[in-house]
Formats: structure tokens, C-alpha cells, sequence
């Protein structure tokens, strides 16, 4: 019987575990543990004042804050930013011993994101500005954070870290935020220098990104991401996915969370979970049932959670029977 670790290791990598692997709700089990920095350079306050000095503000329900004051209004204060010091030994305390406390269980560690990051920093409007305007600045900013990154790999690293985990929602409802050749221009080539960086020191990568993100994810597969974690599927429609990516990247994801998920029935949500199972995941492996862990911020309801996850473990059971 594999542990719960080559279980996951198996499903990343198709090469055919014997069960489901999943993520779900308190009370029905995770393969997974999680460890990260502290404080993290990534953190987000739902309100109070960050690292880097962005102030952020909660509006409504959700655990997720806002940023309501940009540290970085003029790349004249540049010098004057506050970068965080990744090389604090206090930041790292919590990592020693991280691999015992997991177990048997796959354990991810949490980067910095290198897209959302830059608009905590500077703000959405003028982080879109800066690709034409003020290119350079603006990739002196990412080469920071790319090597920030880059050291937590180092670390992560000696103490047997299975995944490297980061942020970095790219879409919109229906088309990426920015130009794909803009992205491939800027972002690209970061990225791939972590990924590589990650799997030189035997981790699996993992990327959260939400919205419409179809027209990067052939560009991801390339540079080394394993695992695309996606709370929205149906924007891009999963038969789509898994025909055009399936058994490539292994998609880590619960039932839609903007749609089905919060307005679905329960035969809804079955049948979407059935969906899931039919056009991404693969004998191989190559999909994770998840849950979404802010469950009052998006309108799901307990009944829903429970069909959710109740559905992924049956049919989970069906398949590697």
C-alpha cells in the first residue's frame, strides 16, 4: 500500500496510483500538509498594513482582503520600498521539523506570487501601465521577487518539501487580463526559471490561477508546471480542458465555485462532479478533487460541501475498485 505522499507523487506524474488522492472538507480526509514562511512575504491581510506597507481592507464576508493603499505609487520611491528580508532566520522557524509533522502526507510549501504581488505593490491599473511604460522598473520588481522564490526553494528544499505552491490569478471572466505575448514577453521566462529551479531540487510545482486562463496553460505545460489549481472550470468549459490539456497537467480543483457550486442543485453538483472525473482525470492520474476553502465568501452552502465531497470520494471508490 503506497502513502498518501506516492499516492499524490503517482497522480502529478502519471504514473498510475492506486486511489483517488484529494484535498476535501474537515471530516473527509486530505493527502496533503501545508507549510509556508512566517510571516510570509505573500501574506494577505483581510485588513492592516503588510510587508511590502500595502493596506488592506475587507469589504464583505469573505476571508480574502483588498488592497485599499498601494506602497509603490511612483517608481521615483522605488529605493524607499520595503522588501522583506527572506533571509530572517525567524521567517523559517516553522520549517524545522515540517517533514515529521507531515507524515505520510505530501507536503507543499507556499511561494511568492510574481504577478500579484507587483499589483499589491503598485496597483492593478498602474502594474498595466508599467508593461508599456515603465518596463524596466517593472522587471527589476519581478526579478526580486523571482529570486525571493528562488532562495525559499533552497530551503524548502533541505527540509523535504514535496511542492512548490504559489498564487497568481491571470484571468478574467472570459480572456486573460493582459496580451498572451505580453505575458509570454515578461512572465514567461520567470516562471520557468523557478519551475526549474523546483524540480532541480526535487519538487513538483503547483500554480493557483482563476478565470480564463486557456490561452497561457499550453505555455505552463512547456516551462514545468505540474499541477494547475483552478476553482473555475466552466468559463473554459472542462470538456475543452481535458481535451485540449488533459493527461499533460494534472488539474487540482473542486466543483466550479462561481456557478455550480453556489447555485447548483444537488444533482447538479453530482453530475458536475461525474464531469470532472470524465474529462480530466485519467487511469494514469492527472486530477485532484479539492474543496474551496472559503466556502461563506463565495455562497456554499454545507449541503452543497457535503454533496461535493460525498460525490468525489463514491465515484473516486467506483473508479479504483
Amino acid at each position: 500500500m503506497y502513502s498518501s505522499r506516492e499516492q499524490v507523487i503517482k497522480t502529478i506524474t502519471f504514473k498510475g496510483p492506486d486511489r483517488l488522492v484529494y484535498d476535501l472538507a474537515p471530516g473527509y480526509g486530505t493527502d496533503f500538509a501545508w507549510i509556508g514562511m512566517d510571516p510570509s512575504p505573500d501574506a494577505r491581510p483581510s485588513k492592516g498594513i503588510d510587508e511590502w506597507g500595502a493596506v488592506w481592507g475587507n469589504i464583505g464576508r469573505s476571508n480574502l482582503g483588498e488592497v485599499k493603499d498601494f506602497p509603490l505609487k511612483s517608481w521615483d520611491d522605488f529605493p524607499k520600498l520595503k522588501i522583506p528580508d527572506i533571509t530572517d532566520p525567524a521567517r523559517w522557524k516553522n520549517l524545522k521539523g515540517a517533514r515529521e509533522r507531515a507524515g505520510d502526507k505530501f507536503l507543499l510549501g507556499s511561494g511568492i506570487s510574481i504577478y500579484e504581488r507587483v499589483h499589491f505593490i503598485r496597483g492593478l491599473e498602474n502594474t498595466w501601465a508599467d508593461i508599456y511604460e515603465n518596463r524596466d522598473e517593472l522587471c527589476k520588481l519581478l526579478d526580486i521577487l523571482v529570486d525571493m522564490n528562488l532562495y525559499a526553494i533552497e530551503r524548502y528544499a533541505e527540509e523535504g518539501v514535496d511542492g512548490y505552491f504559489f498564487c497568481d490569478d491571470w484571468g478574467l471572466q472570459d480572456r486573460l487580463m493582459i496580451r498572451p505575448d505580453i505575458w509570454r514577453e515578461i512572465w514567461k521566462p520567470r516562471y520557468e526559471r523557478i519551475y526549474k529551479a523546483a524540480h532541480e531540487a526535487g519538487m513538483l510545482t503547483l500554480l493557483h490561477s482563476c478565470g480564463y486562463i486557456m490561452d497561457i496553460l499550453e505555455d505552463l505545460i512547456e516551462i514545468g508546471l505540474d499541477v494547475i489549481q483552478i476553482d473555475q472550470q466552466e468559463n473554459m468549459g472542462l470538456r475543452t480542458l481535458g481535451e485540449k490539456f488533459g493527461g499533460r497537467i494534472t488539474f487540482f480543483a473542486p466543483v466550479d465555485i462561481q456557478k455550480t457550486m453556489a447555485y447548483g442543485s444537488k444533482d447538479d453538483i453530482q453530475r458536475y462532479v461525474r464531469d470532472m472525473f470524465r474529462y480530466l482525470w485519467r487511469p494514469e492520474g492527472g486530477f485532484i478533487p479539492q474543496w474551496y476553502a472559503d466556502p461563506v465568501g463565495a455562497g456554499h452552502t454545507q449541503e452543497a460541501i457535503d454533496t461535493m465531497c460525498q460525490e468525489f470520494i463514491k465515484v473516486g471508490k467506483e473508479l479504483y475498485a
